[in-house]
């Protein structure tokens, strides 16, 4: 089992940036990929960016690409979400999640708000 905790998440006007990390415990493994998942208020949870686990692959979801850069240090078994030029519609609780096996991702943290005013 792994656990991920995610910290970095805040207030923060429209406009400005953030920048969410996510630590990895326990069974660890630099091999996983790494995701950034978030949920809106009455949304389902929705991919937002993932790595592979050299980092020299990324994807990102349309509404994010050119803002959001994921990235990610093995040695500190920690994933970074930098999130710039925020917008209100990025309010969410956003979530670190990792493939440890197979396809899915089946280990999540608890997730970290972030709120963006207008």
């Amino acid at each position: 089992q792994v656990q991920l905790v995610e910290s970095g998440g805040g207030l923060v006007q429209a406009g400005g940036s953030l920048r969410l990390s996510c630590v990895a415990s326990g069974r660890t493994s630099s091999s996983y990929v790494m995701g950034w998942f978030r949920q809106a208020p009455g949304k389902e949870r929705e991919f937002v960016a993932a790595i592979s686990w050299s980092g020299a692959s990324t994807y990102y979801a349309d509404s994010v690409k050119g803002r959001f850069t994921i990235s990610r240090d093995n040695a500190k078994k920690t994933v970074y979400l930098q999130m710039n030029s925020l917008k209100p519609e990025d309010t969410a609780v956003y979530y670190c999640a990792a493939k440890t096996s197979g396809l899915v991702y089946d280990n999540w943290g608890q997730g970290t708000q972030v709120t963006v005013s207008s």
